[in-house]
């Protein structure tokens, strides 16, 4: 029997290591870069002058930024190391099961949401488009491969073609 699928080519595999790939990790490193002068500068400042609701929600909101945007640094860096050829795919995959790209959510309704600094906000809502932008990127690069099996006599044109007249015939 052969399979249906050896030839085909992975879009997702090509975004890796393309100049798509190349300006998601630019921006992911310089966000990174970027928020942590904001937490050390000007927001460290801000923080000190909340009301306590918002300093708490500060406090914790800030932890899940910096944990969410080192995990995607963290797979940032593996995507990269493996586009380089410094670490193979099965080496990547070992390490990026230590990485989390879900969760960190944010509830923009907690008490003290809107006394948060607006920069910070900016930050956090940043992060999380771009923390949606690395997890579809993953799962299309890493989902496993599906292929279908067909009889050796059967060309693939004509299982393409079996497969567009079930699909349509409503059986």
């Amino acid at each position: 029997m052969s399979e249906l699928g050896l030839n085909t080519i992975s879009f997702a595999g090509h975004a890796a290591s393309s100049a798509q790939f190349r300006a998601l990790y630019s921006e992911g490193m310089s966000l990174v870069e970027e928020t942590a002068g904001y937490l050390d500068g000007q927001g460290r400042a801000a923080s000190k002058v909340l009301p306590r609701m918002a300093s708490v929600l500060y406090a914790a909101e800030s932890m899940r930024l910096t944990t969410r945007l080192m995990q995607m640094a963290s797979w940032l860096l593996l995507q990269r190391a493996v586009n380089n050829g410094e670490m193979s795919r099965d080496q990547v995959l070992a390490e990026k099961n230590k990485v989390r790209l879900d969760g960190f959510n944010v509830d923009r309704s907690a008490p003290g949401w809107n006394d948060l600094p607006e920069s910070f906000r900016d930050l956090v809502e940043r992060s999380l488009r771009l923390q949606n932008r690395v997890a579809l990127l993953d799962r299309e690069i890493y989902r496993p491969v599906e292929t279908a099996i067909v009889p050796d006599n059967q060309n693939s044109v004509k299982a393409q073609l079996t497969l567009l007249q079930t699909a349509f015939s409503g059986n």
